[in-house]
């Protein structure tokens, strides 16, 4: 099966490998120092039991790639709609893409169904580039919680193994397409859950996302480091209650295990990947991760008192650094 992957970096560069190592044919489309490092020597993925090598094709044009049977994409949001006309050479007649980003997705009303089917989301999509260049119709939605880190070009860490990935069409429905990604995925050791309700798997993302993402920005350091304090604790529960809210309101449903959670986290010394863009000088994935679900509370007129003090000052700090109009 012929799969490329349009962004490999800490999450692009994790399942490249591993579907490569599986036995996929393998193309990553990356630019600079990675380009030259996979090109060198393959990609790299340090895990909790050991190190692995993995041979695949790299290149920074599309083109070189030609039409392929399954795309991943695993851009930062914000960068998704500059690359649309640059992922089209990727495209056959029926080739799915699964898009692999935090957030709220840019296609999140295609086949809704209700008053809001085929809303567009301008800050996501600015003029309707991916509508047009990809289509929402390829698209797979995709939710993954595994923590990567790119410690060097073309070099991977991933902690804590192979989490949870959850696939959906945005119908609801079950496609052969659907099944056959789910397999694929599998086959390279990823746990995989196919779903009827995508929407509810990105909200309940977005509750993890959001219940450490802007105080992350705000203090860069270690999940372990970041709830060691009660307070933060106490305003983690407080905001996961008000995206379930909001979750509720947009009709998607979902269950937390809080407790499961914090023990997680409380180990953890993996930084939110948000929180390194900030450390790090990167543009941060705000409309997306922050905004856009703020923008449905007030839509539905749920009340977001604690998210609303963390993300003005997260958007503040990210302002005055440079990394966010």
């Amino acid at each position: 099966m012929k799969i490329a992957v349009f962004g490999a970096g800490a999450t692009g560069g994790h399942f490249a490998a591993l579907l490569a190592r599986a036995g996929a044919e393998v193309s990553v489309v990356v630019r600079g120092a990675t380009l030259a490092a996979v090109r060198q020597a393959g990609l790299t993925l340090r895990t909790d039991h050991g190190e692995l090598q993995a041979s695949v094709q790299a290149s920074d044009d599309a083109r070189e790639l030609g039409p392929q049977d399954l795309v991943l994409v695993t851009l930062k949001s914000h960068a998704l709609a500059d690359a649309a006309d640059a992922m089209a050479p990727l495209l056959g007649v029926r080739t799915p893409v699964v898009f692999l980003q935090n957030g709220i997705p840019w296609w999140y009303h295609h086949a809704e169904g209700g008053l809001r089917e085929g809303r567009r989301l301008p800050a996501l999509d600015p003029r309707d580039r991916l509508w047009q260049a990809i289509g929402p119709e390829r698209v797979i939605g995709g939710v993954t919680s595994s923590a990567c880190t790119v410690v060097a070009p073309g070099v991977i860490e991933v902690r804590g193994g192979n989490r949870p990935l959850t696939l959906g069409e945005p119908s609801g429905q079950d496609t052969e397409r659907l099944r056959t990604t789910a397999a694929v995925l599998r086959d390279a050791g990823f746990p995989v859950e196919a779903t009827a309700a995508i929407r509810g798997a990105i909200w309940a993302k977005l509750a993890q996302n959001l219940a450490s993402g802007p105080m992350g920005v705000l203090a860069p350091v270690p999940m372990k480091e970041l709830f060691a304090e009660q307070v933060l604790i106490d305003a983690r529960l407080r905001i996961q209650a008000e995206v379930t809210a909001i979750a509720l309101a947009e009709g998607c449903s979902m269950s937390m295990d809080f407790g499961a959670q914090m023990a997680f986290v409380r180990q953890s010394s993996h930084v939110p990947s948000i929180a390194q863009d900030a450390a790090e000088g990167r543009r941060m994935e705000l409309e997306s991760m922050f905004l856009a679900p703020l923008r449905l509370a007030r839509e539905h007129g749920v009340a977001t008192p604690t998210l609303d003090l963390l993300v003005a000052l997260a958007t503040l700090k990210a302002r005055a650094l440079g990394l966010y109009p």
